[in-house]
């Protein structure tokens, strides 16, 4: 969690650490086409692509992860 809302945003966070926060958070997480993973926690619902062949995230899916985690409600 600190890592997402750090400053400056990181671009290297795994994506896998990402899925287990939001798993343990209560995310429903589900696939769809290609890399894309529908995310839904606390009635907010959100479409973000798995990285690929890299496995960390950039700025930008940082930046939208940290706008999806606070319209859910979740901060730091």
């Amino acid at each position: 969690m600190h890592a997402l809302f750090e400053e400056p945003i990181r671009g290297s966070i795994h994506w896998k650490d990402v899925e287990g926060l939001l798993l343990a958070l209560g995310a429903e997480i589900s696939e769809g086409r290609g890399s894309r993973v529908r995310i839904a926690l606390r009635g907010v619902r959100a479409v973000f692509h798995r990285p690929h062949p890299q496995k960390e995230t950039d700025k930008g899916a940082v930046r939208s992860m940290r706008r999806f985690l606070t319209e859910a409600g979740i901060s730091r």
